[in-house]
């Protein structure tokens, strides 16, 4: 079966959404305006359960398998952070002041610890790592900021792998539960589930939505009424809530509201009205970031964390939206290259586990 181009292509496009996101939020927050922070939402994360969903079965083996293979990469991964953030640390003692450390730190919103300035390993962070508690990385801040997805990505896997595989028959039905269940919340505040658990209703909805378009195409007598539904829910939104909702919709993204998720009805209509109708036949650089997606989603927490460095001394010195386009560029730029080097580290992981598994059973 020929892999779908389109699939890669969309993960591509949206693995460089959230790069923009995450250089929006973290150190674009220092210099680029609310209005473009919040833009940059409209094609967000909520894609990558979509894409999900489209390209999942009913295999249950084969789904735990492939989401055992990613627990042990990602643990490959936090295992190379930690030490990477540990040498940084030895790094930063050896070539600049403590204070300047501490200044670091403070400014870019990291959680200072004296400990951790004085580069003595946290071996309890890898811990918790392991176990997807997301400790603070002092000197990469956002590769943790950007790891609820995973957690979110492991729960509704297994849920909804578990919905095709014992009720194929009852989908719909399980998609309505989850929309009553996120109105329920919105509804009731108090009794909104804290943590990571609050976020699946939703994203298990589009991830079921996701798979339900598998193989389909909508009709195009139906797209503008799709987007008209959208257009519509977006004023009924900025009518009740006020026009101020709009600086608020990064705030209702965790765990996920009715305003964002309005919000992201343009994203996901786009991307069903393109499937199966936008026909990508060759690869390029976008199906190439698509089809490595999980690296690079690793390794653009590493970028934007890095970029820090840059716009401290520049933000000064041009406008802003210069500013925006070359740390961004910067910034995909690094993300291609840390990528690239985090696949070799994975290799490299598994090879060293195979050894260990000769070895023990021998």
């Amino acid at each position: 079966m020929n892999r779908d181009l389109y699939i890669d292509f969309a993960k591509g496009l949206a693995t460089l959404s959230i790069i923009f996101i995450h250089t929006a939020f973290w150190s674009g927050q220092f210099y680029i305006p609310a209005e473009v922070r919040v833009f940059s939402l409209v094609f967000d994360v909520a894609l990558f359960y979509a894409l999900s969903g489209i390209t999942s079965g009913a295999n249950i083996e084969k789904t735990l398998y492939r989401l055992l293979k990613l627990q042990i990469t990602y643990m490959i991964f936090v295992t190379f952070l930690f030490f990477l953030d540990y040498f940084f640390k030895v790094f930063g003692l050896t070539f600049f002041s403590l204070e300047w450390l501490k200044n670091f730190y403070s400014t870019f919103g990291s959680k200072y610890s004296t400990t951790s300035i004085l580069a003595y390993p946290q071996w309890q962070n890898l811990g918790n790592w392991y176990l997807h508690q997301y400790t603070n990385a002092d000197t990469f801040p956002v590769v943790m900021g950007s790891f609820w997805y995973l957690k979110v990505y492991y729960i509704l896997t297994v849920f909804g792998v578990l919905i095709l595989r014992f009720f194929p028959k009852h989908i719909n039905g399980f998609i309505g539960l989850c929309f009553v269940l996120t109105l329920l919340f919105n509804s009731y505040p108090e009794y909104y589930p804290t943590g990571q658990v609050g976020y699946v209703a939703f994203y298990l909805a589009v991830f079921l939505i996701g798979n339900k378009m598998r193989g389909k195409k909508i009709p195009s007598k139906g797209i503008p009424i799709l987007y008209a539904i959208v257009a519509a829910a977006l004023a009924g939104m900025f009518w009740y809530y006020g026009g101020e909702i709009f600086y608020k919709i990064n705030k209702n993204k965790f765990p996920p509201k009715i305003p964002y998720i309005i919000w992201t009805l343009f994203s996901l209509t786009t991307l069903f009205v393109l499937y199966n109708r936008l026909k990508i036949n060759k690869e390029n650089f976008i199906t190439h970031i698509g089809k490595n997606a999980i690296f690079f989603y690793f390794a653009q927490g590493i970028s934007s964390s890095l970029v820090y460095f840059l716009v401290v001394p520049l933000k000064e010195n041009m406008p802003w939206w210069l500013l925006m386009i070359i740390i961004y560029g910067i910034n995909i730029i690094l993300a291609f290259i840390i990528s690239a080097g985090l696949k070799k580290v994975d290799a490299c992981g598994w090879k060293i586990l195979e050894f260990l598994r000769r070895k023990t059973a021998s």
